[in-house]
């Protein structure tokens, strides 16, 4: 059980399985040869990085404000893309970054001689047009996408000062999708890769879900390198990183009744875990089963004024009490990247389970915090 001392709501990371899940990608990355750098989309909690510096070679960032996170915070390689960069956005990343991806072939030419004097290697990021991710909110090689050259665009294009392909179609996938991936950039893409120093083919590869097939993985990665022995491969996973790594905490505030039992907490799915809305999926609560597994079911909401601040319905094995801790599992990775502080309803803390047992809060939030976000 956790801490009861720990406040309420507030999301764990748990040190040793964050851990667990970097030793695995130590493995990958000795046994295959390839580079795993940290993309702070998908996990951003500074406060470990200690930790992931020990284990991966650096962060990628979408942004200008997470290159500096991983400037600062980890001081390790920084790679960048972003869909479109401003002039500021350029003179910004500048001094922080090793890598930068361009998603078009005119922001390449606009700021091409830029990098080149800043002597940063420079990429672009090429769509495949391999579709792999399940949800087409995730897919980035879904029709019409805006992400990615297609390699029809390339044909006949001075890539002088180009040295790299960034590729990213996977969501949460196996390494099959990762293979077959390999082989559609392979097969697109042929002509150019002899010319380019490096690839990069994302994140989305899910190594540490229980299930993945990482010796197949492995084996897919060198005999790609086998292949092109000339290109160093980077991969930068998101959620891989942080799985299953820790819960968010919540509490029961009341509990109101409208055709079924409803239990209301101190957190809002739309601020605090919106993916179960966009994506949309229902995550796991300890101890809890589906509707009419257990013996009494609830609908969990948030307390937020959204109508459709609503979970899902769980059943339980006892009657649910106000001020009754819930657990919802596997919370750190793209969740606490994602909160707002909408309606004001109290912003998660931060905590980290140190594998001695001790918890630490790192981080609580109060209304300056959410003051400060407006004017």
């Amino acid at each position: 059980m956790f801490d009861p001392q720990i406040p309420s709501p507030c999301y764990v990371c748990e040190e040793s399985k964050l851990e667990e899940n970097l030793k695995l990608m130590q493995r990958v990355q000795n046994e295959s040869g390839v580079d795993i750098i940290l993309a702070l989309k998908g996990f951003a909690m500074w406060s470990t990085f200690d930790l992931v510096g020990q284990y991966l070679k650096g962060c990628t960032a979408s942004s200008v404000w997470e290159a500096q996170l991983a400037h600062e915070c980890m001081g390790k390689e920084v790679h960048a893309y972003a869909p479109a960069y401003k002039p500021q956005d350029i003179e910004a990343l500048l001094p922080l970054v090793n890598h930068i991806s361009f998603n078009s072939l005119s922001q390449w030419q606009r700021y091409k001689d830029q990098v080149l004097a800043a002597n940063i290697s420079a990429g672009i990021r090429v769509n495949p047009e391999h579709r792999e991710a399940e949800t087409e909110l995730y897919d980035p090689s879904a029709p019409g996408s805006r992400l990615g050259i297609k390699a029809s665009t390339l044909e006949g294009q001075d890539l002088s000062g180009i040295e790299g392909f960034h590729v990213h179609n996977l969501c949460e996938c196996d390494s099959f999708a990762a293979e077959r991936t390999i082989a559609a950039v392979e097969e697109k893409f042929a002509k150019w890769l002899p010319n380019l120093k490096w690839i990069n083919f994302g994140g989305g590869h899910l190594m540490t879900r229980e299930g993945y097939d990482v010796d197949h993985l492995i084996g897919t990665l060198k005999a790609f390198k086998q292949r092109h022995p000339h290109l160093s491969v980077i991969m930068e996973p998101g959620s891989a990183v942080a799985w299953q790594t820790g819960p968010l905490i919540a509490e029961v505030v009341d509990i109101v009744e409208n055709k079924e039992k409803i239990a209301i907490l101190d957190i809002s799915a739309t601020a605090h875990m919106p993916d179960v809305l966009e994506m949309p999926y229902r995550p796991a609560i300890r101890h809890a089963g589906e509707a009419g597994d257990k013996a009494y079911d609830y609908k969990i909401g948030g307390n937020s004024c959204l109508a459709g601040d609503v979970i899902d319905v769980y059943s339980f094995d006892h009657e649910l009490q106000v001020g009754e801790r819930i657990v919802f599992e596997d919370m750190i990775h793209y969740t606490m990247v994602k909160t707002t502080f909408f309606n004001g309803v109290g912003h998660p803390s931060i905590a980290i389970k140190r594998k001695d047992g001790r918890v630490e809060v790192v981080r609580k939030f109060n209304f300056q915090d959410f003051k400060s976000r407006l004017s």
